[in-house]
C-alpha cells in the first residue's frame, strides 16, 4: 500500500477514483478527490510543519485529518511527504443505516457528498490523524482498471485555485459539485 501512495498526489488522486474505502465496515466507492502537493500554495504543508499538519510530513499511506472552518472534519491520504489527497465524496455502499443515523437524513446522494458530510457519515475525527491506512479500522481496495474520470478546479480555496486537480467519477450522482 505504501508504494501506491509514495507517488505524486495528482496521480494518486486520479487512481483513487473507483477505490472502495471503509472505516469499520462503513463506506463506499471513492468518487471525488483533490490533490495537494508540497509546492502548492493551497496545501497546508506549504509553509512548513505545524502541530495541525504534522501528519502530512509522515509516511505515505497515512491519514491526515483536519477541521475546516472550525466545523467539519476533512479526510486526506498522505502521498509523498508534504503531499496529500483530500477525499471529497463517496458513493455509499456499506453501513448505510449507520451513515443515515450519523447524518440524520435518508437520501444516499447527500450522505457523503462533500468532505464534511463524508467525515460525519464515516465517523471521522482527529483520532484518526496520523494513523496508517494499512491498519484497522481502515479498508482500502484500489480498482484493478482505470475508471472514466472528469477533472476540474479545486473547490473552496483562494490560492492556486486555477490548478485542475479535482477528480471525479464521470457522471456520478454522488459528487459534491459537478465537474
Amino acid at each position: 500500500m505504501k508504494a501506491f501512495f509514495d507517488r505524486p498526489a495528482p496521480t494518486v488522486a486520479l487512481d483513487l477514483i473507483g477505490a472502495t474505502f471503509e472505516i469499520a465496515g462503513v463506506g463506499g466507492l471513492i468518487v471525488e478527490t483533490e490533490a495537494y502537493t508540497d509546492e502548492d500554495p493551497a496545501s497546508h504543508s506549504f509553509k512548513g510543519q505545524t502541530h495541525r499538519n504534522r501528519a502530512m510530513f509522515g509516511s505515505p499511506a497515512s491519514v491526515y485529518v483536519y477541521r475546516s472552518y472550525g466545523i467539519h472534519w476533512c479526510l486526506n491520504f498522505v502521498c509523498h511527504p508534504r503531499s496529500a489527497v483530500l477525499i471529497r465524496a463517496l458513493q455509499p455502499l456499506t453501513g448505510l443505516d449507520i451513515m443515515r443515523e450519523r447524518r440524520g437524513l435518508e437520501r444516499p446522494a447527500l450522505l457523503c457528498s462533500g468532505p464534511g458530510r463524508l467525515c460525519q457519515a464515516l465517523g471521522v475525527t482527529d483520532d484518526f490523524d496520523g494513523r496508517s491506512l494499512a491498519e484497522d479500522p481502515f479498508h482500502l481496495a484500489v480498482p484493478d482498471e482505470p475508471r472514466a474520470v472528469s477533472t476540474g478546479l479545486r473547490i473552496g480555496i483562494t490560492k492556486a485555485a486555477d490548478i485542475p486537480w479535482r477528480f471525479g467519477l464521470k457522471d456520478s450522482l454522488f459528487l459534491s459539485k459537478k465537474l
